[in-house]
């Protein structure tokens, strides 16, 4: 990633909408003379989203916010936004919310990490608030507890696999594969006509990890299906997992170099300009691709793992989310936000613009052509549902398999850490 998004990216976004005033307090529950005369209360909110690749975006959306504030209720709005990197941002929350210096908004993955937050007792039921009645009823479950609480709101819905450049396939006669045998002839066939298989991009641990849950789908879907729960009683094993490498070793030995210097922002790049026929990614860095080729025409495809063409399987899932805290000072306008987020009439703008899918009713923007192409894959069976792995372990798998690729670990010390690290999240958990 971009030197600039190193660490943490933290950008404060005041407002101050006061005419005949100069003096605004940044307090919570703080009041000065508005502009109509009127008392105007001041609030600081603190977010705290790990998407820095969209940070012009958010601090567009939030500065309409702020206005919408203004002028509907005379509040005056000033917005912290904390945008760390993926592999950063779990640590950092953790750290905030047992310090007590919880965000008032901040962005959880929906199925890895909403059931231990909401155990915690760290988020705020939102099952009365007006968006919740607006999630597709594809998606709501995903952000839903156990006991029926509606504790977040997802951004992200996701059909993924990998991405693929199909001006280069088609010019090849390529097809996606649907078994490792047919990816090996891929690969094969790229590499004979001078193309790249795969842009490598493994600076950041969580793109490698990226390969566990798919690996993990498709097994668990085919021949492992108690998996899961076996590994919640410290009854399983990730060597039941093992030939996910078989995948992972054929990726890295046909890909772009210098894999562990290069981020996902670089890896957009290097796939929007050709330089990767395939990259091990999913649709959610469209934005970014697009940013540097708008002209790229990409698919997504269910990613082959083995010679079983019924394990070749696209993900179904629900990632980053937003929650409110639990403890925060200033419900009512995190509350605000929440709804502006799926507002009847700018949440269609914002969405588009993110290129996320259309997950509200209030959503009626076209999906977009590799949402149609997983889509396809879908309505035909080809799918399963995001594998609820802690996000403990995907951490350790996404440090684990850096190592791995950097020579440094075997495939039998990456599978014990992760049973390791899966059995010190059970007795956290318990």
């Amino acid at each position: 990633m971009k030197k600039m998004f190193k660490g943490l990216l933290v950008t404060v976004l005041a407002t101050t909408l006061l005419a005949g005033c100069g003096n605004n307090a940044n307090n919570a529950g703080s009041t000065n003379e508005g502009a109509s005369g009127g008392e105007a209360k001041s609030v600081k909110l603190k977010m705290f989203i790990a998407q820095p690749r969209f940070k012009e975006h958010y601090d567009k959306y939030i500065a309409d916010f702020v206005a919408k504030e203004k002028a509907e209720k005379n509040i005056d709005v000033s917005v912290q936004l904390e945008m760390p990197t993926a592999d950063n941002a779990a640590q950092i929350l953790k750290t905030r919310l047992a310090s007590n210096d919880a965000p008032d908004i901040f962005a959880l993955h929906a199925i890895n990490e909403i059931p231990s937050y909401y155990k915690a007792g760290y988020l705020e039921d939102l099952s009365d608030q007006p968006f919740a009645g607006k999630l597709l009823d594809s998606v709501k479950p995903s952000v839903t507890t156990t006991d029926g609480k509606v504790v977040a709101l997802p951004l992200e819905t996701l059909s993924w696999g990998y991405l693929y450049n199909k001006k280069i396939f088609t010019e090849l006669g390529l097809t996606p594969p649907t078994t490792l045998t047919e990816m090996k002839a891929v690969v094969e066939k790229l590499k004979s006509n001078n193309v790249t298989p795969f842009v490598l991009s493994y600076k950041e641990a969580w793109i490698p990890q990226l390969v566990l849950p798919l690996a993990a789908g498709a097994i668990i879907n085919t021949k492992d299906k108690d998996f899961i729960d076996r590994m919640n009683k410290d009854e399983g094993s990730f060597t039941e997992m093992k030939e996910m490498f078989d995948i992972f070793d054929l990726i890295n030995a046909n890909g772009t170099e210098k894999a562990t210097e290069v981020g996902g922002d670089d890896g957009a790049a290097a796939f929007a300009a050709g330089k990767g026929a395939m990259w091990l990614q999913g649709p959610w860095y469209a934005e970014t691709i697009l940013k540097s080729n708008p002209d790229l025409d990409f698919g997504v495809a269910p990613l082959p793992i083995n010679d079983d063409p019924n394990a070749t399987l696209i993900n179904l899932s629900a990632s980053t989310s937003l929650a409110v805290s639990k403890t925060t000072k200033n419900k009512e306008v995190a509350l605000d936000f929440m709804n502006y987020v799926l507002d009847d009439t700018a949440s269609n703008g914002f969405f588009q613009a993110l290129k996320f899918n259309p997950l509200a009713t209030v959503h009626t923007y076209e999906s977009y052509p590799w949402v149609n192409d997983a889509t396809a894959y879908v309505k035909e069976g080809k799918s399963y549902q995001d594998p609820a792995i802690p996000q403990a372990v995907k951490d350790e798998v996404g440090k684990g398999l850096q190592a791995y690729y950097a020579g440094q670990i075997s495939q039998d010390d990456v599978l014990k850490a992760l049973d390791k690290a899966w059995k010190s999240y059970n007795k956290v958990n318990k």
